[in-house]
């Protein structure tokens, strides 16, 4: 793997590997002995991937890479507080980092409790009521759509507000160094469906870019 990567290449290092993973074909790359020698003194991954903690959504099996690959952040719901723009901002900032990648996933489990207070008004259990209250803005008005297209649009959100949140990501993306892309996984059928993107990426026709 090349030491830099531009914005573009990073994505298709990622698109590439899960498509291993759907066909079945993975590689199970950077996970060897002499992959855990390399980078013992440091690191030098290329994405930073923002992703919810759901434990059928690991980052590293699902794009078939390995240690050193992804510099990962997991919340439920993927919801973006202090400490994980914190965390995206160390990857972009100091490791250098030319891709973000916000990654939802059908059957969320925080959007669906999300939806659930929205409709019937229950409370969410202890601090879970924090994820609850970062999501709901973005699918409040959804009524009764399926729950793929709040996970969609929590996805899209998401995005939007990490760019605008952040003056560190923000610079990275005007000045072409940087990409934010979000994605959507299926669970059954393993792929990972780009949404949109902010920056140096083309994730293909209809993609939903909004440049930089």
């Amino acid at each position: 793997m090349p030491a830099d990567l531009t914005p573009a290449e990073a994505w298709r290092v990622l698109a590439d590997g899960n498509a291993r993973f759907v066909a079945g074909t993975v590689e199970h790359p950077s996970q060897g002995a002499d992959r855990r020698a390399e980078v013992r003194d440091e690191q030098r991954p290329y994405a930073v991937l923002v992703g919810c903690s759901d434990s059928r959504v690991a980052a590293e099996i699902i794009f078939d890479r390995g240690l050193g690959d992804l510099f990962v952040v997991r919340t439920a719901g993927h919801v973006p507080d202090v400490t994980v723009l914190g965390s995206i901002e160390y990857g972009v900032a100091l490791l250098g980092v030319p891709l973000v990648v916000v990654l939802g996933h059908r059957g969320c489990g925080a959007v669906a409790a999300t939806r659930d207070h929205v409709r019937t008004g229950r409370e969410p259990v202890g601090y879970v009521r924090g994820i609850v209250d970062r999501i709901r803005p973005h699918v409040a008005d959804l009524g009764e759509a399926p729950d793929d297209e709040a996970v969609r649009r929590h996805v899209r959100a998401t995005v939007r507000e990490l760019v605008e949140d952040s003056v560190v990501v923000a610079r990275a993306v005007a000045a072409g160094t940087c990409a934010v892309v979000g994605a959507t996984y299926e669970l059954v059928e393993g792929r990972v469906v780009p949404e949109v993107a902010r920056g140096p990426v083309d994730l293909g026709p209809g993609d939903g870019s909004m440049g930089a």
